[in-house]
């Protein structure tokens, strides 16, 4: 569909949601140039007809879009790429309803791959996704004993839905040097390293997942998202960008593990990479402070229900190190991303974002201290949220953040206090998809059950002004050429199922088409 530089595409017949205007649509070497009502090559716009490009391009395409609505490109404001791009081949467990069933499916999994033509090669990791364990019974909890008598000796990692703990059967232990005891698991920061020793992200079998993740997004109208991968993500996408890795445009985060040798190397917020034409780009520390919910370690104010011994979870680092990473961060230009889930570790994390002056975001804020919630503003800072976590752990809020008197999910609530807001899926725990986030927001239901906390529903113009990064809910002269044709208006009145399988017809990245069904 056309390259890079000096390639100007004109959309005729593009709908403005919410509206009955018509447009055309210049859009040359990756800027938006024009926009007028439909048919009128004559009126002039950023200085230039629409007739006249502001240099003579290469290529020239006209694209009618028939009518159907044009929307900003769509982000994805927290991802872990290469794990989401993993669950297009590897064992998926999140319709696992207790240890068992996770087990049974475990051996389906082992089964089929040991009759496949491949076979099983006995030294290479099994590696699978997303149970949510804490929601089992108590007499359904994972345990080594189980998993070694269905694994084996094959090393098998299996990583919790929040990503925050791994399930590890004796022999799996033994390669990744970590401890577990009879329950199999390993937590946290530990599980963190451990995990990350299981990809090899640039190999082939790697590299072809990475591309139909990519595909797969630009078909949802994304054109961009935030990779907070735990991994050396900046070799990661100089290397994937070489190889042809190039419908998105990518934000790349690096941990405060990394950080002080990332900035040796040269790398400062903002730095583009190399052999990306302007898609990718070093721009955030991602910093973790504390546990989640689902894992019970998230850090509480008060203690956790239904939990024997007592616990408030815990802080992966102490105030001082959250801040001594902070000041390096703002020193050396990057954005900070900070993890925070618990109410205790937001008001640890906004103390810091206080005392250092960084900049940048809270992940997660999925309960806040009512005197906290004007504190983001007060600071600057975005709360990034992911809706559908709100969706998927309702009960589990209900089970252990029974007592608390802080806000679960606040999100209307940091809307109505003038705090940005920004979507994203924290993929590969929910699905990276915008348009199943956007509908968690508005519906805050993905089935036939009441809303969740009706309260603190938002509007789809609010939830897509969420989901364009900054770029607003219409396109604007001088905005990157990125964009989505729908077909359908976003903002008619839908159901959640409706909203959530938002047809897509075209997505243009940079000036490009990276899905294109028109």
């Amino acid at each position: 569909m056309g390259g890079m530089g000096n390639h100007e595409t004109r959309i005729t017949n593009a709908r403005i949601p919410g509206t009955d205007n018509i447009v055309d649509i210049a859009v040359l070497d990756g800027v938006v140039t024009r926009i007028a009502a439909a048919g009128d090559v004559h009126g002039r716009d950023n200085g230039e007809a629409f007739a006249k490009p502001a240099y003579t391009a290469n290529y020239t395409e006209t694209v009618n879009a028939g009518g159907r609505w044009v929307i900003p490109g769509l982000w994805d404001g927290h991802t872990h790429f290469t794990q989401w791009a993993a669950t297009f081949g590897r064992l998926d467990l999140i319709r696992a309803s207790s240890a068992h069933q996770a087990m049974e499916m475990l051996r389906d999994y082992l089964d089929d791959r040991r009759d496949s033509f491949a076979g099983l090669d006995p030294d290479t990791f099994i590696v699978g996704m997303r149970f949510r364990h804490s929601l089992w019974d108590d007499d359904q909890q994972p345990s080594l004993a189980a998993i070694d008598a269905v694994a084996g000796d094959q090393p098998v990692a299996l990583s919790s839905a929040d990503m925050h703990c791994g399930w590890v059967n004796t022999a799996a232990a033994k390669r990744l040097g970590v401890h577990v005891d009879d329950s199999g698991l390993v937590g946290e920061l530990e599980w963190f390293d451990a995990y990350s020793k299981l990809d090899d992200a640039t190999g082939k079998e790697q590299m072809k997942l990475v591309k139909a993740a990519e595909q797969d997004a630009a078909s949802k109208g994304i054109v961009g998202i935030c990779d907070y991968e735990m991994a050396d993500t900046i070799s990661q996408w100089q290397k994937r960008f070489d190889k042809g890795i190039d419908k998105l445009r990518v934000r790349v985060g690096v941990y405060p593990e990394r950080i002080e040798d990332a900035v040796a190397a040269g790398w400062h917020g903002g730095a583009e990479i190399e052999g990306s034409d302007g898609l990718g780009r070093v721009t955030t520390m991602k910093l973790i402070s504390d546990g989640s919910l689902n894992t019970r370690s998230a850090y509480c104010s008060e203690p956790y229900s239904s939990i024997t011994p007592e616990t408030r979870g815990v802080l992966s680092y102490s105030p001082e190190q959250i801040e001594h990473y902070m000041t390096i961060a703002r020193a050396n230009g990057f954005d900070v991303a900070c993890h925070a889930i618990g109410d205790e570790a937001n008001t640890v994390v906004l103390d810091a974002f206080e005392h250092t002056g960084a900049t940048g975001s809270i992940e997660h804020a999925q309960l806040l201290k009512p005197g906290d919630v004007a504190r983001f503003k007060e600071l600057g800072l975005v709360a990034s949220v992911q809706p559908q976590h709100a969706v998927d752990d309702r009960d589990v809020v209900t089970r252990y953040w029974a007592n608390t008197s802080a806000i679960p999910f606040p999100y209307r609530t940091l809307y109505d206090a003038g705090v940005p807001l920004r979507f994203g899926s924290d993929a590969p725990v929910a699905v990276l998809d915008p348009w199943v986030a956007m509908a968690a927001a508005v519906y805050r239901t993905d089935s036939e059950r009441d809303p969740y906390q009706p309260e603190q529903r938002l509007g789809i113009r609010t939830a897509l002004e969420a989901s364009t990064f900054g770029n607003g809910t219409e396109i604007a002269v001088g905005d990157p050429g990125d964009l989505v044709l729908l077909d359908k208006d976003p903002y008619a009145a839908y159901s959640a199922a409706e909203l959530r399988t938002m047809p897509v017809a075209a997505t243009m990245c940079a000036g490009r088409w990276t899905h294109f069904a028109l």
